[in-house]
Protein backbone atom coordinates (compact mmCIF):
# COMPACT_ATOMS: atom_id res chain seq x y z
CA UNK A 1 0.00 0.00 0.00
CA UNK A 2 1.03 3.68 -0.96
CA UNK A 3 1.70 6.28 1.48
CA UNK A 4 -0.04 9.55 1.98
CA UNK A 5 3.22 11.14 0.40
CA UNK A 6 3.39 8.87 -2.45
CA UNK A 7 -0.05 8.92 -4.05
CA UNK A 8 0.49 12.99 -3.25
CA UNK A 9 3.03 12.59 -5.72
CA UNK A 10 1.57 10.39 -8.66
CA UNK A 11 -1.70 13.08 -7.92
CA UNK A 12 0.63 16.06 -8.73
CA UNK A 13 2.44 14.19 -11.47
CA UNK A 14 -0.81 13.53 -12.96
CA UNK A 15 -2.30 16.79 -12.90
CA UNK A 16 0.74 18.26 -14.56
CA UNK A 17 0.34 15.82 -17.23
CA UNK A 18 -3.53 16.63 -17.32
CA UNK A 19 -2.65 20.24 -17.52
CA UNK A 20 0.06 19.86 -20.55
CA UNK A 21 -2.58 17.86 -22.61
CA UNK A 22 -5.66 20.27 -22.36
CA UNK A 23 -3.82 24.03 -21.41
CA UNK A 24 -3.41 25.10 -24.75
CA UNK A 25 -6.36 25.83 -26.73
CA UNK A 26 -5.05 28.22 -29.37
CA UNK A 27 -0.79 27.56 -29.02
CA UNK A 28 0.78 24.54 -30.61
CA UNK A 29 -1.20 20.90 -31.08
CA UNK A 30 0.75 17.30 -31.28
CA UNK A 31 -2.04 15.02 -31.99
CA UNK A 32 -0.57 11.35 -32.18
CA UNK A 33 -2.93 8.70 -33.86
CA UNK A 34 -4.32 6.48 -31.56
CA UNK A 35 -6.30 3.92 -33.38
CA UNK A 36 -5.47 0.19 -33.33
CA UNK A 37 -3.10 0.43 -36.11
CA UNK A 38 -1.29 2.97 -34.38
CA UNK A 39 -0.98 1.39 -31.02
CA UNK A 40 -0.31 -1.88 -32.33
CA UNK A 41 2.85 -0.14 -33.97
CA UNK A 42 4.02 1.89 -31.06
CA UNK A 43 1.86 5.31 -30.73
CA UNK A 44 1.83 4.70 -26.67
CA UNK A 45 5.12 5.41 -26.29
CA UNK A 46 5.29 7.97 -28.46
CA UNK A 47 2.50 9.64 -27.03
CA UNK A 48 3.53 9.00 -23.57
CA UNK A 49 6.96 10.35 -24.67
CA UNK A 50 5.68 14.01 -25.89
CA UNK A 51 3.81 14.34 -23.10
CA UNK A 52 6.79 13.70 -21.19
CA UNK A 53 9.04 16.31 -22.74
CA UNK A 54 6.71 18.99 -23.19
CA UNK A 55 5.93 18.28 -19.46
CA UNK A 56 9.56 18.57 -18.70
CA UNK A 57 10.52 21.49 -20.65
CA UNK A 58 7.57 23.52 -18.65
CA UNK A 59 5.63 24.18 -22.74
CA UNK A 60 2.27 25.77 -21.15
CA UNK A 61 1.24 26.84 -24.83
CA UNK A 62 1.74 23.03 -26.44
CA UNK A 63 -1.37 20.51 -26.23
CA UNK A 64 -0.49 16.77 -26.38
CA UNK A 65 -3.48 15.19 -27.15
CA UNK A 66 -4.57 11.87 -29.43
CA UNK A 67 -7.01 11.09 -32.46
CA UNK A 68 -8.49 7.95 -33.87
CA UNK A 69 -7.35 7.03 -37.14
CA UNK A 70 -5.67 9.15 -39.51
CA UNK A 71 -5.61 7.34 -42.53
CA UNK A 72 -2.15 6.08 -43.31
CA UNK A 73 -2.15 3.18 -40.93
CA UNK A 74 1.79 2.19 -43.31
CA UNK A 75 3.34 4.95 -42.09
CA UNK A 76 2.43 4.37 -37.93
CA UNK A 77 2.83 5.74 -35.97
CA UNK A 78 1.90 9.15 -37.03
CA UNK A 79 1.76 12.42 -34.99
CA UNK A 80 0.09 15.86 -36.57
CA UNK A 81 1.69 19.17 -35.65
CA UNK A 82 -0.82 22.07 -35.82
CA UNK A 83 1.07 25.87 -35.29
CA UNK A 84 -1.13 28.63 -35.79
CA UNK A 85 -0.71 30.98 -38.96
CA UNK A 86 1.24 27.31 -40.40
CA UNK A 87 0.34 24.13 -42.71
CA UNK A 88 0.38 20.97 -40.71
CA UNK A 89 3.36 18.55 -40.43
CA UNK A 90 2.95 14.60 -40.73
CA UNK A 91 5.63 12.77 -39.02
CA UNK A 92 5.54 9.52 -39.60
CA UNK A 93 6.75 5.97 -37.96
CA UNK A 94 7.58 8.41 -35.10
CA UNK A 95 9.27 6.57 -32.38
CA UNK A 96 9.66 7.82 -28.33
CA UNK A 97 13.42 8.11 -29.32
CA UNK A 98 12.87 10.67 -31.97
CA UNK A 99 10.11 13.07 -29.65
CA UNK A 100 13.17 15.08 -28.36
CA UNK A 101 14.59 15.83 -31.01
CA UNK A 102 11.27 17.29 -32.73
CA UNK A 103 9.90 18.85 -29.50
CA UNK A 104 14.07 20.47 -29.50
CA UNK A 105 13.80 21.58 -33.28
CA UNK A 106 10.18 21.95 -34.58
CA UNK A 107 8.30 22.94 -31.36
CA UNK A 108 10.93 25.11 -29.79
CA UNK A 109 12.46 25.96 -32.93
CA UNK A 110 10.27 26.45 -35.02
CA UNK A 111 11.73 23.92 -38.07
CA UNK A 112 10.25 20.90 -38.74
CA UNK A 113 12.52 17.59 -38.83
CA UNK A 114 12.11 17.25 -42.64
CA UNK A 115 13.66 13.48 -42.53
CA UNK A 116 10.53 12.51 -40.30
CA UNK A 117 7.76 13.67 -42.49
CA UNK A 118 5.72 11.99 -44.47
CA UNK A 119 7.29 13.93 -47.44
CA UNK A 120 10.58 12.39 -46.53
CA UNK A 121 8.88 8.52 -46.38
CA UNK A 122 7.36 9.13 -49.78
CA UNK A 123 10.08 9.72 -51.78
Amino acid sequence: MKSLQELSEIRDKMKQTVTTRESAHDGTRVVVGMATCGIAAGARPVLNAFTEEVARRELPDIMVTQTGCIGICQYEPVVEVYRQGEDKVTYVKMTADKVARVVSEHLIGGTPVAEYTIGAATR
